[in-house]
């Protein structure tokens, strides 16, 4: 699926990957969901997933909210730049890193449904035009939901599945 370019591709992306997320996680054995990947990379479990996901929402939740105040939000976050974002998300696992999967998945699911009533409460044009909105700079507000939901989804999608074909590979089942 191409990245959204209009809100009805936006919300199908969104949705379809958020459920292939879930459907990828109920795949696994559930003994083995709360394992740490034995593949190098910030996040080393599926709750530092689901949790990174969960956090990145409610950063654009105060982008918007900030921003359609008429003020300008800071960001990514408060004492970060683009730049320093592997930082911020270092805080983000640190953060999160004694929250229950259960507690994580939870948590994202609930923001997912808070971004896409968000996306549902704008125009196409109000989403996709470019500058439409002051604080988005000269991208569209779209832009900021698709990097914040399906593009985002996509990314935690090739990590999960990176680590079923390990178990798989490795011939890992929940009786090991």
């Amino acid at each position: 699926m191409a990245r959204p370019q209009n809100k009805e591709d936006l919300i199908q992306a969104s949705n379809d990957h958020f459920a292939e997320l879930f459907q990828r996680i109920q795949s696994i054995p559930e003994p083995l969901r709360t394992n740490e990947f034995e593949f190098p990379g910030l996040n080393r479990s599926i709750r530092d997933l689901i949790c990174h996901l969960h956090e990145w929402h409610l950063f654009l939740e105060n982008w918007y909210t900030t921003g359609m105040n008429g003020e300008k939000p800071a960001m990514p976050a408060e004492g970060y730049t683009w730049r320093t974002t592997p930082d911020l998300n270092r805080s983000i696992q640190e953060k999160y890193s004694r929250t229950e999967l259960s507690v994580g998945i939870d948590l994202v699911k609930e923001s997912h449904e808070r971004m896409m009533e968000l996306i549902e409460s704008h125009t196409n044009e109000e989403l996709f035009t470019k500058k439409y909105y002051k604080w988005p700079g000269t991208s569209s507000l779209g832009a900021y939901f698709v990097s914040n939901t399906s593009s985002h989804y996509v990314w935690a999608n090739k990590i999960i599945k990176k680590y079923e074909n390990h178990l798989k590979r490795n011939k890992v089942s929940h009786k090991n």
